[in-house]
């Protein structure tokens, strides 16, 4: 593994540690970190009340950069995955589902952008 991705893999996982730290400052418990199925990761899950948050995290450059990082074909994936991961807890089954997007950018703390996309 090269360098730069070595330091983008682990900027990538101070951005999902800061998330799920913001997370919790506001109330919420963090239930699954960095989850792998066989149809994708979420990088975190996270629970408020009847809430039931898939989270995917984004750190670049600049917001804009970030926020245009989730493409379509990510959010199919991030969709798929946690279905699979709704059908592998049912005790989930009666919460109000939401897709999250964390932007991360450097010196700055994340911002939460609560409902991104549809189920």
């Amino acid at each position: 593994m090269s360098r730069a991705r070595r330091k983008a893999y682990r900027d990538g996982i101070l951005a999902e540690t800061l998330a799920a730290l913001l997370y919790r400052l506001k109330g919420y418990r963090i239930v699954a970190r960095r989850y792998r199925s066989p149809v994708g990761e979420i990088d975190l899950v996270a629970t408020k009340g009847k809430r039931l948050a898939f989270v995917e995290v984004k750190r670049r450059r600049t917001r804009d950069a970030a926020a245009f990082a989730v493409t379509a074909k990510q959010k199919r994936r991030i969709v798929r995955a946690a279905q699979y991961w709704l059908a592998s807890h049912p005790n989930y089954a009666g919460h109000d589902i939401a897709f999250d997007v964390v932007l991360a950018v450097p010196w700055s703390w994340p911002r939460i952008i609560e409902n991104a996309f549809p189920l």
